[in-house]
């Protein structure tokens, strides 16, 4: 096994609680730096919850491991009234019930009498061909049959270079009844329970927020898979959340949900990248 995939097999079992503990992925592409992606996975991205890391680059797209090809998708599919979202792509099995998918791509004729690959085989240069409103960037994909979810796919690729900077700004706590409440202002609130929202950055996406009410931690909430629930895409925290619940307007993204008791109360909300980094917003007030 090369030095960087053993790298990543620590970071991802540290990490990483789906059921692909020792697996790892190369980079689809040359890498860049971790600060230079176009979107990150579970990012708002066409009004849904978005399965893909989209990369920023439009260098020859490669294989991330070794599989075999399981399907070829097209643009412009012969007699489906429905054109694919990931334009041209492929579909690669890897072991321990892994799929990769590569989307926005180039030509796919290179591909069709080829059944296995190997990790660093071209399958192709990228395109315009997905729904990318004109951006030429690989979409990747990685998807765990066991765990019967999308997989943040930065956690099985070695890291390179900094992190965008997670912002805490205008932390909100919405209600049962949807009363939304700015937690930099309020003295008082009522015991019961809330969603924690934090004001969304365009790029940047934490890795893991974690929520103490009073030194105890009541909700932890990662950012590194994506489950599928009645046909829609859904975050996990200590409930399932849909995207109506993790974004419920462009400009807002949750972080949690959380019990408040009555009396006097500290919550405490810390986010971190997937290299650790941290940051905090602490919040006193009175429930009643």
């Amino acid at each position: 096994m090369e030095m960087k995939k053993i790298k990543t097999f620590f970071a991802v079992s540290a990490l990483f609680a789906v059921s692909a503990l020792d697996f790892a992925f190369d980079w689809p592409q040359n890498e860049i730096m971790s600060d230079s992606f176009s979107s990150y996975f579970a990012q708002l991205r066409g009004g849904r919850i978005s399965p893909s890391l989209v990369f920023s680059n439009t260098e020859t797209v490669k294989a991330a491991g070794d599989g075999k090809i399981l399907a070829l998708l097209t643009e412009h599919p012969e007699g489906d009234l429905f054109e694919s979202t990931l334009g041209n792509a492929v579909v690669i099995a890897h072991d321990d019930d892994m799929l990769s998918v590569y989307g926005n791509l180039d030509s796919l004729d290179s591909l069709r009498s080829k059944s296995d690959v190997s990790a660093g085989d071209v399958l192709s240069d990228i395109s315009i061909s997905g729904w990318q409103e004109g951006n030429s960037c690989l979409e990747f994909q990685v998807v765990d049959l066991k765990g019967g979810c999308f997989i943040n796919p930065r956690i099985l690729m070695p890291r390179v270079g900094a992190e965008l900077e997670i912002v805490l700004h205008n932390l909100t706590a919405v209600n049962k009844a949807g009363i939304s409440y700015t937690l930099n202002s309020v003295d008082t609130l009522n015991a019961g329970t809330y969603l924690i929202y934090n004001e969304r950055q365009d790029v940047a996406m934490p890795y893991k927020s974690s929520i103490f009410v009073n030194g105890v931690t009541v909700e932890s909430f990662n950012y590194d898979a994506l489950y599928e629930v009645d046909g829609k895409l859904n975050l996990k925290g200590r409930n399932m959340h849909s995207l109506s619940s993790v974004y419920p307007s462009a400009d807002r993204m949750l972080l949690g949900e959380v019990v408040i008791p009555r009396g006097h109360n500290e919550l405490t909300v810390v986010v971190s990248d997937i290299l650790g980094k941290e940051y905090q917003a602490k919040y006193v007030f009175d429930a009643r």
